[in-house]
């Protein structure tokens, strides 16, 4: 068994990402600091909700449900459209702890698979910035 494949298992795989993801969008939805980020995303949340659940199921070594539906995440091309600097990357950020705060995720798991996805958003980074 892969590294990976622990992750979303140790998360406690399908259920608890879908909550994960859930929680994320319920919070993007609500919380004034993620303004932002909210205004990119069409007024429905639910797609995006999905696609971020089927993308995070492989990545973290389950399911490869977003590649099986749309081929290569290709995950910076996919969001050149939107303007992403350091602000939005944060605001994605906060939501997503406040996510895994709100679902449970516990350490060492928890910090281990948040810088990762720290790296992920910054990876996402297309603003210059000064």
């Amino acid at each position: 068994m892969s590294q990976e494949q622990k992750m979303y298992e140790m998360i406690g795989g399908e259920p608890v990402l879908r909550k994960v993801c859930q929680r994320f969008y319920e919070i993007m939805a609500t919380l004034p600091e993620a303004k932002g980020i909210l205004e990119m995303h069409p007024e429905n949340l639910r797609g995006s909700e999905e696609k971020l659940f089927m993308f995070l199921s492989g990545w973290l070594g389950g399911p490869n449900l977003f590649q099986e539906r749309f081929g290569h995440p290709r995950l910076r091309a996919r969001h050149l459209p939107f303007s992403i600097g350091k602000s939005e990357r944060d605001q994605w950020m906060l939501c997503m702890v406040m996510a895994f705060e709100d679902v449970g995720i516990q350490e060492p798991i928890r910090s281990e698979l948040l810088h990762s996805l720290l790296n992920l958003a910054d990876h996402m980074r297309n603003k210059s910035e000064t």
